[in-house]
């Protein structure tokens, strides 16, 4: 812009007084006809006010991510290694910085052995692309694995993910003592955690709560509980409290509600940011954000690319480390390769031409925004409490304490379907029963078997998380 076109510029609000708030009221209540403007008042699952106007506000001392941008992460499910192997490649050449790799006989890779697992990476610097895992009851062996696969790069940034108590909670049973799949985990997870210091260990998560209709507060007290039970597992296998709570990931859903999803992650932050002071060390959160599965339709599955993009956007902003979007086809079958790559495009768009990695914490100040962080934080600490009273996650889940809390936002989740208060685009409204649906890849039957994870011992128990989807709720 030149000198002279920008001395030509005039401000618009010039010799306009400034609105005041009660003016702003009065305008909306004519608008309403009579009506207060309490009734435009919006409430979470759980009952925390969303109001139809905030003042500016003081940024909170919100922890924000340590480096500009996020982790592009793709997720790998292809049944054999071989079609693994060329997702991994063709993700990392298309743009993607890491790979979750999912290891699951049904919905993953069917990797039985670490040979297996070094065919999946054939190719893959591990010391530049992060490589995450995602294998339930099996994640010691996984992990075992892929530090072997490492053996060679010990600066790797791997995500070695060991997460049994989310395995637990979705599938409502363990094979043998839930308490000794811990024990394993913290076991592999403090020899692994010298020889590599730049991997994180553990990923406390809470989104079986959020895929089984909960609201955002008891998503991140579960998620808070796991990152618990974790540090104490991991000091009681040799690593310092300060050690342990900086290896461990929090990981939480994202979806359409693109301000809650923000404030979550931001809520997240502070949770973890007051646990780590009340244990006397400094130890900033990780979060790995994933995709919502429970907000993706199989009718119209096309719409889910808006859903999607809505997701990424809120992790970004939100401030997570890394952000794992699945791909719009999930819904109805596994992802083509045009599929996949719209997941990683809409992610570079929001990096590359939104720019939305060029500042830390963008919704700093924004008063609903702070609010609702605020708002989250403090139920999600009080139920928080509620699960240490009750003896930790793991008692909380055997006991239905968590199923509880869970159930009753899947019931006000369906309530508000059903009654059009939530519309599902292609479901609820404007459904498109003659669209042509997306085509989706076939599957091949797993070349190989998985090893058992089962340890000594009866299996322990609890009523299971079970994902749904929104549109199943109509």
């Amino acid at each position: 812009m030149t000198r002279k076109a920008a001395a030509a510029i005039q401000p618009l609000a010039e010799g306009f007084a400034r609105a005041s708030r009660e003016a702003w009221i009065g305008l909306v209540e004519r608008t309403l006809k009579g009506a207060p403007i309490a009734s435009l008042t919006r409430r979470t699952l759980e009952g925390l006010a969303i109001e139809p106007l905030y003042e500016p506000a003081a940024p909170t001392v919100v922890p924000a991510r340590q480096a500009l941008g996020w982790d592009i992460r793709a997720p790998v499910r292809a049944a054999s290694p071989t079609e693994a192997n060329a997702q991994i490649l063709a993700d990392l050449a298309g743009g993607a910085s890491s790979v979750l790799i999912r290891i699951d006989a049904d919905d993953g890779v069917a990797i039985g052995d670490a040979a297996t697992l070094a065919r999946v990476l054939d190719g893959v610097l591990l010391d530049v692309a992060p490589v995450a895992l995602d294998a339930g009851f099996l994640g010691p062996k996984a992990a075992d694995w892929l530090a072997a696969a490492a053996k060679g790069a010990p600066a790797a940034r791997l995500a070695f993910h060991l997460d049994p108590l989310t395995a637990f909670a979705a599938s409502g049973a363990s094979p043998g003592p839930i308490e000794a799949h811990l024990i394993a985990a913290a076991g592999v997870a403090a020899r692994l955690a010298e020889p590599y210091p730049q991997a994180s260990l553990f990923l406390a998560c809470g989104r079986a709560a959020h895929e089984a209709g909960g609201g955002e507060a008891v998503e991140l007290a579960t998620a808070a509980a796991a990152g618990l039970a974790y540090a104490r597992a991991l000091a009681r296998a040799g690593l310092s409290v300060g050690d342990a709570l900086a290896r461990i990931v929090l990981g939480l859903a994202v979806d359409t509600d693109g301000f809650l999803s923000i404030a979550k992650l931001r809520a997240a932050r502070v949770i973890w940011a007051k646990l780590a002071s009340a244990c006397g060390v400094d130890a900033p959160a990780r979060l790995e954000a994933r995709s919502s599965g429970r907000m993706l339709t199989a009718a119209d599955a096309w719409t889910n690319m808006i859903r999607l993009t809505a997701a990424g956007f809120a992790g970004a902003v939100g401030g997570a480390d890394a952000i794992v979007l699945g791909a719009f086809t999930d819904a109805i079958g596994p992802p083509t390769e045009f599929a996949r790559r719209q997941a990683r495009n809409a992610q570079l768009v929001l990096m590359e031409e939104a720019s939305l990695g060029r500042v830390r914490d963008p919704a700093a100040g924004c008063g609903y925004v702070e609010a609702l962080t605020d708002a989250l934080s403090r139920a999600a600490w009080e139920r928080l409490q509620t699960i240490e009273a009750a003896g930790g996650l793991v008692k909380a889940l055997e006991s239905g304490l968590v199923a509880q809390l869970v159930e009753a936002g899947h019931q006000e989740l369906a309530r508000r379907i059903r009654a059009r208060e939530l519309k599902v685009l292609g479901v609820t409204d404007f459904p498109a029963p003659d669209a042509e649906p997306p085509a989706t890849a076939e599957r091949a039957n797993p070349a190989s078997e998985l090893p058992s994870p089962r340890l000594p011992g009866p299996d322990s128990r609890c009523p299971p998380l079970v994902a749904t989807r929104l549109e199943l709720l109509a």
